[in-house]
């Protein structure tokens, strides 16, 4: 089986995949100081509740954006799973597709691979709402052409907290008006709607300049908040970045 980590700024999400199926999916808080023994104790406890085997890993394969994190990644797989993981950006590695331009992330060749798959012959554009909010264009030929990225909501409620002396720390969710009655509400209302105006006018700014009609597909850990919020999105798919690392390391070994 394959062991799946994908290492984001805010969390690194850790799978077990037999074939096809994810049959195991975990998250962990990212941090750079969390060592292969620790990842270890962790991850071995989890996988026993969902009664997985750590010796039925063969194979692992990490797509990360947090290159601090990596070595403890590498022993992890190295000494636990007695496996030599796979990195996103190795020379051996097979994305499968074309990258336009310069800079794109592990997470958004992900997204773009996983896009196309889920997807085929249809542009695309992945909303991934996480640490930052990136919006990746995906065209029909499966290629990464670009997009944005914006502050992620929980960044910028962090940011308006840290630098104001009477606003509180809240947590993202969709309020029940637009007019805030105390300054709670007000929060709520001024972070979400002016979330979904961002999301919207991006999108539309994209989609005018793509030029032609695209699927528009949210994902990442904050994409249920926004769910039925606005019209732009098109579906959810929770797991298209986990589809396009697994699909990345099947190329890789056909190679």
């Amino acid at each position: 089986m394959l062991l799946a980590i994908n290492c984001n700024n805010t969390n690194i999400k850790f799978g077990v995949v037999d074939g096809d199926r994810i049959v195991g999916e975990w998250r962990q808080h990212t941090s750079a100081m969390r060592t292969a023994d620790e990842h270890a104790v962790w991850l071995f406890q989890l996988m026993a509740m969902e009664g997985i085997d750590p010796k039925s890993i063969t194979d692992a394969i990490v797509a990360s954006v947090v290159p601090n994190a990596n070595f403890n990644l590498r022993r992890l797989c190295s000494r636990y799973f007695d496996c030599e993981p796979m990195f996103l950006g190795d020379p051996n590695v097979v994305y499968g597709i074309q990258v336009k331009g310069q800079g794109a992330g592990a997470d958004r060749i992900c997204n773009t691979v996983g896009a196309s798959l889920l997807f085929p012959r249809t542009p695309v554009l992945v909303v991934d709402f996480g640490t930052s909010t990136n919006f990746d264009v995906v065209d029909e030929e499966g290629s990464y052409c670009g997009g944005s990225i914006a502050p992620g909501i929980n960044l910028s409620i962090e940011a308006l907290h840290n630098a104001t002396a009477l606003l509180p720390r809240i947590v993202v969710e969709k309020p029940k008006q637009v007019i805030g009655t105390n300054t709670v509400a007000c929060m709520h209302s001024g972070v979400f709607w002016g979330y979904i105006g961002l999301i919207e006018g991006i999108v539309a700014r994209i989609e005018a300049e793509f030029g032609r009609p695209m699927k528009v597909v949210s994902t990442g850990g904050l994409a249920p908040v926004f769910e039925g919020s606005t019209g732009v999105i098109d579906q959810n798919a929770p797991d298209i970045t986990a589809r396009g690392l697994i699909e990345i390391f099947k190329r890789s070994k056909k190679k």
